[in-house]
């Protein structure tokens, strides 16, 4: 299944090596940082939860969005949700350090309420960038607002839970593996036995190794830069090496 999105690039991001990869990531989350697109979380965040991890990982988990621990910590993940996602990838043999993870929001929604569609929209290209730049093989989506998002399908995550495809994000062929959200067995504690079977199969997708990519030429038309960052922050920043970009 093919869902496009125009990825906003200053060149071809197949070309940069790894070192320069994540100089863009870093480059991206300076630009998060001030966005201001949604003007309601904008005003009622603490912190942008970029995102953080392994920036070449060929694991990408996606949830939905920041919760309360989250935005206080600018970390994605630190709760609950986030302690049983990090012993689901121990019994695969799997460390979070090794994986990178991110949400479809970066801000918390007021009162943890479900994402609005202009938020999910004003969100989705830096989402489609994060993609790009660190080239996953396997992205697990994790719940109903990644998998409909990427997809671009309004399917919901029931039906579609540990039934991996290959789909085309932006300019790039990933393996995607639609996921029940962590959350869903800290309230409904049978969903448990259900997460660890999708988990299961992790390692034989990242084995199948990644996908052909699509022709370079068939998408090479560059778009403008998402937004103009503010002031830049220096590469000394010690908050970019809490989000394991190096």
């Amino acid at each position: 299944m093919a869902r496009n999105y125009d990825c906003p690039v200053s060149e071809a991001t197949s070309e940069l090596s790894a070192p320069e990869r994540r100089e863009a990531l870093k480059e991206l989350l300076t630009q998060a940082r001030g966005c201001t697109r949604c003007s309601e979380l904008a005003a009622t965040r603490k912190t942008v939860v970029f995102g953080a991890g392994n920036a070449d990982a060929d694991l990408m988990f996606v949830g939905e969005a920041p919760g309360a621990s989250e935005d206080e910590q600018g970390l994605p993940f630190v709760g609950r949700a986030g302690k049983l996602l990090e012993t689901l990838l121990g019994e695969i043999g799997l460390e979070r350090s090794e994986v990178f993870i991110t949400n479809v929001l970066m801000c918390r929604p007021p009162g943890n309420r479900d994402p609005l569609p202009l938020e999910i929209e004003n969100c989705q290209e830096y989402l489609m960038r994060k993609v790009e730049l660190i080239q996953p093989i396997v992205i697990g989506t994790l719940g109903n607002f990644s998998t409909k998002l990427l997809r671009g399908d309004p399917t919901g995550i029931t039906r579609l839970h540990g039934q991996p495809e290959v789909i085309t994000l932006g300019r790039r062929n990933v393996r995607l593996y639609p996921i029940y959200h962590p959350a869903a067995a800290l309230y409904t504690p049978r969903m448990l036995d259900t997460l660890r079977e999708d988990f299961r199969r992790i390692p034989e997708l990242l084995a199948l190794g990644p996908p052909g990519q699509p022709d370079p030429l068939e998408s090479s038309a560059a778009e403008p830069a998402i937004e103009p960052p503010p002031p830049a922050e220096t590469d000394d920043d010690p908050s970019l090496d809490q989000l394991g970009l190096f």
